[in-house]
């Protein structure tokens, strides 16, 4: 799991769209993240709109690429425009559900600049997540042989014959 320590909750401001060469369109956002300033952060995720509380890696945070190398953050230019951090997404948070490149959300009780929780938002507890135990039986019970099956049946038989005789008793019980 990695450090989520250097990681913000921000508050997008506000989003300008960028056309890209062949590629998703860019978003251009101003992001609160408690600070004096807001910063910019260019991203392609899909999912950030004006208000979505976002979490955040500034710049100088710790972040960890595809091959397990551990980077720090810097100014860097994406598309032409100038990003002060990125978007964090719940695997890369290491939440264990969500998409690859959707920023993941949280929810209003996290102030801009606190930081960000430690389980995906809403998910259950662990203790929770337990199944129930049930009296379903399985898929892939033995099977019945010949033989029990061919039992299975005479008894069913039976008890519908009984059934059926004692129902006759009992309509020439109330005829009589």
């Amino acid at each position: 799991m990695p450090d989520t320590s250097q990681y913000k909750v921000g508050v997008v401001l506000s989003v300008e769209t960028k056309a890209a060469s062949g590629k998703k369109p860019l978003k251009i956002c101003s992001v609160d993240v408690g600070s004096d300033a807001p910063i910019t952060v260019v991203t392609s995720a899909s999912n950030v709109r004006d208000g979505s509380r976002i979490v955040v890696a500034p710049v100088g945070s710790t972040i960890t690429n595809d091959e397990g190398e551990e980077i720090t953050l810097k100014k860097t230019s994406v598309g032409g425009v100038p990003s002060e951090g990125m978007f964090y997404d719940a695997w890369m948070l290491g939440w264990g559900s969500g998409s690859a490149g959707i920023a993941a959300q949280v929810p209003e009780s996290f102030a801009p600049g606190s930081a960000p929780p430690t389980t995906k938002p809403g998910a259950p507890k662990k203790e929770e997540a337990a199944i129930p135990a049930s009296e379903v039986k399985g898929l892939f019970e033995k099977k019945l042989t010949k033989e029990e099956k061919k039992k299975l049946a005479e008894e069913k038989r039976k008890a519908r014959k009984a059934a059926k005789e004692a129902k006759k008793k009992e309509d020439e019980a109330t005829a009589s």
